[in-house]
Order: C-alpha cells, then structure tokens, then sequence
C-alpha cells in the first residue's frame, strides 16, 4: 500500500510521516488501547478524547465507522 500523508489533527495522534493506512489504523489502536479510550460495556466502541474529537467529530465510534472516519484525513 502507498504512504499516505495524515491530516494535522490525525498526525498529532499517528505521527506525520507519510505511511500506509493499515499503518495508519494500528498507531490509532495502540493509541486507544494506551489511553483506556475503549467503552468498558461494548468493546466494538471507541470513546473520543481531545485528540481523537477533531477526527471522529463526535464523542463516540463504533470501530467500524472509526477507519472510514480517519480516511477522510488521509491524502
């Protein structure tokens, strides 16, 4: 898969270096899973926090919409 370029507010989340989106998703992963950013009571949702916000654009995803979510801030 070809490096993409993340958007300001995901590169402060994944890093701005350019890189493929599975890259891309395990960072975020990693990053919710070190933040405690999963919801205690349905494990399939992911609880925004400051910098997950301006990505997700609500308080709460569900793991599904969050990767067609992060697509829009990759070029």
């Amino acid at each position: 898969m070809k490096p993409l370029a993340p958007s300001v507010h995901l590169a402060a989340v994944v890093g701005a270096d350019p890189m493929p989106r599975t890259e891309v998703v395990k960072k975020l992963w990693e990053y919710i899973k070190a933040n405690g950013l999963q919801d205690a009571a349905n494990k399939r949702m992911i609880n925004a926090d400051i910098k997950l916000k301006p990505i997700f654009g609500k308080d709460q995803v569900s793991m599904f919409e969050m990767t067609k979510l992060v697509s829009a801030h990759l070029k």
